[in-house]
C-alpha cells in the first residue's frame, strides 16, 4: 500500500490509512482540535491523491480501529457480504467513485455494492467526492422501510414532528403536534425530545401521543426519545411504542459513553418486534452526528466522518426504520460554520444511503457557531435534492426545549412544493380526509387548528 506522493514538487509521507483518511477531509473543526486534519490545502490534496490509488483490500485489511477491541468494527465486519467484497476488492477508491458516478450505475447496483462495502471504504469514496458529485450520488439511491408508513418512496418526502416542550407541558406538546400534522409534518414520526428521562414521564408522553394518533386515526408512528433503556422499562409496563429511538456513535467507546452497546440494542429490537405496537419490520430510528466521538475523546485520532460511516454500519446491524444525522448540534467545536456543516450534511446523506439505510437529514445549527438561517435552508434544499427521506418539523424552527435550530413546519412544507414531492401515501390519504392537502397541496385550512376542534 503506497502512502506517499509528489505534488507540486514536494514529497508528502503519512505513516497509516488511518492518516490518510484524516488528512483527505474537508476542513472541519472537530478534526483540528483532535490535530489529526491536514495542515494545508496541498496536504490534503496530497492524501486524496494517495488515497484514489489504494486498492479496497488494503482498507479491509487495516480497519481504523482492530477488530478485536472494537465492537463497532466488528459488526461492520461481521456482516459484510464476502462474495460480493471479494468481486470488488482489487479496485481503488478512485476506481469505486468513477463506477458510483457512471451513467449505467443505478440503485439495483448500488444497493448490491452496498453489502460489500465497510464503512471506511464507503468514508473514503465520499472524500473524493465533490459536493455535486455527493447530490448525484446520493439521488440514485432511495431506500425504502416501514413501521406503520412505508418511508422512501420515489416522490415522497416525510418529516418528523417534534414537538419538544420545556417541561414537557402535554397541553404545550399537543398544540404543537396539531400545528404540525395541520401543516403535514409527522408522517415519519411523532418524536418527543423528553425534557424528564423518568419511566413515568416518557410513559406519559407515549399514552398521549398514541391516544391523540387513535383518536384522530392518524397513520403515522409515536416515539419519545429517552435513553433506550428507560424506553424498554415504559414498554415493559405497557406503554405503547411504534418507533423505538437511541443515539448512536462510531466506536464502542463513544457508545459506551451514550450507555448502549449491541446486547441492549439485540434485546430493545427484539421487545419491539414482539411488544411495540407498529407493524413493523423496521421498528429503530437511530440519530447520529459527526464530532460526538471526538467531543466525547472516544476518537481513537480517526477524523470525525470515518467514525460517522461507521455509525451507519453499526446502525444498519438492525434494519432500522429511520436514520438522521444531527451533525450541526454540537457546536463550532466539532463543525464551525455553514460551510462545514453542509458539506457534512450531503458527506453524512450520502454515506448513509450508500449503507442501503432509509436515510434523513437535520441539517442543524447552534445559535454559538458561525451559521445562521440561511446555511440551513441551503443545506435542506441540497440534500433534499439529493434524496433525503425525511426532517424535521420543529416550531417556528427553534427547538424551546433542546436550544438549537432546526427545520420548521413551514419549511417542511416549502421543501415538499419546491421539488414537487408529496407526503408518504398513507399519511397523504389522511391529510386529505382532513381537509389539510389536496392533489400534493396544502389547502386554505393548513394551519388552523381549529380542524381538531380547537378554537
Amino acid at each position: 500500500m503506497k502512502l506517499s506522493c509528489v505534488i507540486r514538487n514536494q514529497h508528502f509521507q503519512f505513516s497509516s490509512l488511518k492518516e490518510v483518511l484524516a488528512k483527505a477531509s474537508e476542513e472541519k473543526s472537530g478534526d483540528k482540535l483532535a490535530g489529526i486534519a491536514a495542515e494545508s490545502a496541498l496536504e490534503r490534496a496530497a492524501a486524496k491523491v494517495v488515497l484514489s490509488e489504494i486498492q479496497l483490500k488494503d482498507i479491509y485489511e487495516n480497519p481504523v480501529i482492530p477488530y478485536e477491541t472494537d465492537e463497532v468494527t466488528r459488526i461492520i465486519y461481521d456482516d459484510i457480504n464476502q462474495q460480493i467484497y471479494r468481486e470488488i476488492c482489487g479496485m481503488t477508491v478512485g476506481e469505486l467513485r468513477e463506477m458510483i458516478l457512471r451513467h449505467e450505475t443505478g440503485q439495483p447496483q448500488l444497493a448490491r455494492l452496498s453489502r460489500g462495502l465497510t464503512s471506511e471504504m464507503i468514508s473514503a469514496v465520499a472524500k473524493l467526492m465533490s459536493s455535486i458529485d455527493l447530490v448525484i450520488a446520493s439521488q440514485k439511491m432511495k431506500f425504502q422501510a416501514h413501521c406503520n408508513t412505508t418511508i422512501g418512496e420515489p416522490g415522497r418526502l416525510a418529516f418528523r414532528c417534534q414537538p419538544n416542550h420545556p417541561i414537557d407541558d402535554p397541553e404545550g406538546i399537543l398544540a404543537s403536534i396539531k400545528e404540525g400534522l395541520s401543516y403535514g409534518s409527522g408522517d415519519a414520526v411523532i418524536g418527543i425530545n423528553p425534557n424528564n428521562d423518568s419511566v413515568e414521564s416518557v410513559s406519559r408522553l407515549l399514552h398521549m401521543t398514541h391516544d391523540f394518533m387513535q383518536k384522530w386515526q392518524i397513520p403515522t408512528q409515536n416515539c419519545v426519545l429517552a435513553h433506550i433503556t428507560t424506553q424498554m422499562q415504559a414498554l415493559r409496563k405497557g406503554a405503547p411504542i411504534a418507533l423505538m429511538f437511541q443515539s448512536l456513535a462510531g466506536t464502542q467507546k463513544a457508545n459506551e459513553a451514550f450507555g448502549v452497546n449491541k446486547e441492549i440494542l439485540d434485546e430493545a429490537y427484539h421487545l419491539m418486534l414482539t411488544e411495540g405496537t407498529s407493524t413493523g419490520p423496521n421498528v429503530m430510528y437511530f440519530e447520529t452526528g459527526q464530532g460526538s466521538e471526538v467531543s466525547l475523546n472516544s476518537d481513537h485520532g480517526v477524523d470525525m466522518q470515518t467514525l460517522e460511516a461507521r455509525t451507519y454500519g453499526y446502525a444498519r446491524h438492525w434494519k432500522p426504520f429511520m436514520v438522521n444525522n444531527v451533525s450541526g448540534f454540537i457546536g463550532p467545536e466539532t463543525l464551525y460554520d455553514g460551510r462545514q456543516v453542509i458539506r457534512a450534511d450531503l458527506e453524512d446523506l450520502f454515506m448513509g444511503k450508500l449503507h442501503g439505510l432509509p436515510m434523513g437529514i437535520a441539517p442543524t445549527y447552534t445559535n454559538h457557531m458561525r451559521a445562521d438561517q440561511n446555511d440551513q435552508e441551503i443545506a435542506g434544499m441540497l440534500t433534499a435534492l439529493a434524496g433525503a427521506n425525511f426532517y424535521m418539523g420543529v416550531p417556528g424552527g427553534d427547538d424551546v426545549m433542546l436550544s438549537y435550530q432546526d427545520t420548521s413546519y413551514h419549511d417542511d412544507a416549502s421543501l415538499r412544493e419546491m421539488l414537487g414531492l408529496r407526503p408518504l401515501r398513507e399519511f397523504e390519504q389522511w391529510l386529505e380526509k382532513m381537509g389539510i392537502m389536496e392533489n400534493g397541496r396544502l389547502t386554505p385550512d393548513a394551519g388552523d387548528l381549529s380542524i381538531f376542534g380547537e378554537g
